[in-house]
């Protein structure tokens, strides 16, 4: 007796097209999911908020005070706000990688794997809502300053160029932390890394004087630190100072592109460990 065959139902393997709609999905769902957790709990805006601030009345205030760091026409406070901007969205995103070891340890990362989702996808829409919550906050962070009298451009295809470059920047440092979260494996370590490497980044850029008032060496650094990029494209379009906007526009999307390849080729590790 001859046994009977039934043909196997290979699914078909999605197209590019498919592929993109569905990564652009997850990334709006992650964008909304990060929504809602603000909407939730206003308070961490303000909390964040504090440290930019602060950064603002008492550094920016005294500096001007004091013309201790050449700004040339730029008055010192304008010439610093742009550089808190960009330390407000480094200090959210470096610690983002704390969220995907929770993740992993309550099981959600687990069943994310699982989905037919690409981990590109995933990795990108961490990251990009990483980003909107910095743009959020930078908003806050804009009030403050045009209320200490910073004189900030505000035409929108000019607020639109910021919008993107904070979203760009965050989702460099975001995935570069959750690179470092692939390779540690713990919280407790991420954070002792995040700790140790954000003010060296803040530093060694642009963000809070020029870069001819950096010792040579310091230069170098500040020459492929993503972070000087940013800080220049915010200043050049918030403030009118000099900027090369498709360098520091280039440099942010390779950077991003760079640390998303990488995060999303280190996801698998941290669902084992």
């Amino acid at each position: 007796m001859s046994t009977p065959t039934y043909p196997v139902q290979i699914p078909a393997d999605p197209g590019p097209l498919t592929q993109l709609r569905t990564a652009l999905s997850r990334i709006n769902a992650m964008c909304l999911v990060e929504l809602q957790k603000l909407r939730h709990d206003r308070t961490e805006l303000i909390t964040r908020a504090v440290q930019p601030t602060l950064w603002l009345l008492v550094f920016g205030q005294v500096f001007t005070r004091i013309h201790a760091i050449p700004t040339g026409n730029t008055p010192y406070l304008d010439f610093l706000a742009p550089g808190i901007l960009a330390q407000s969205a480094l200090f959210i995103a470096i610690f983002y990688g704390i969220q995907i070891i929770w993740e992993r340890d309550s099981g959600v990362l687990s069943k994310l794997m699982v989905t037919p989702t690409p981990r590109v996808a995933l990795i990108a829409a961490k990251a990009f809502a990483s980003g909107l919550r910095a743009v959020v906050q930078a908003l806050a962070v804009m009030i403050v300053a045009a209320l200490l009298g910073v004189h900030l451009d505000l035409n929108p295809l000019h607020f639109l160029g910021v919008i993107v470059a904070l979203v760009l920047g965050s989702a460099c440092f975001c995935c570069l932390s959750i690179t470092i979260a692939g390779l540690v494996l713990s919280r407790d370590r991420l954070m002792g890394i995040g700790q140790a490497i954000t003010m060296p980044l803040f530093f060694a850029s642009n963000a809070l004087y020029p870069v001819e008032l950096m010792p040579t060496w310091l230069q170098v650094i500040n020459h492929i630190n993503p972070l000087s990029y940013e800080v220049e494209a915010l200043r050049g379009l918030l403030v009118g100072t000099p900027a090369r906007l498709t360098l520091d526009f280039g440099v942010l999307v390779l950077a991003a592109a760079v640390m998303i390849s990488l995060a999303a080729a280190l996801l698998p590790r941290l669902t084992r460990g």
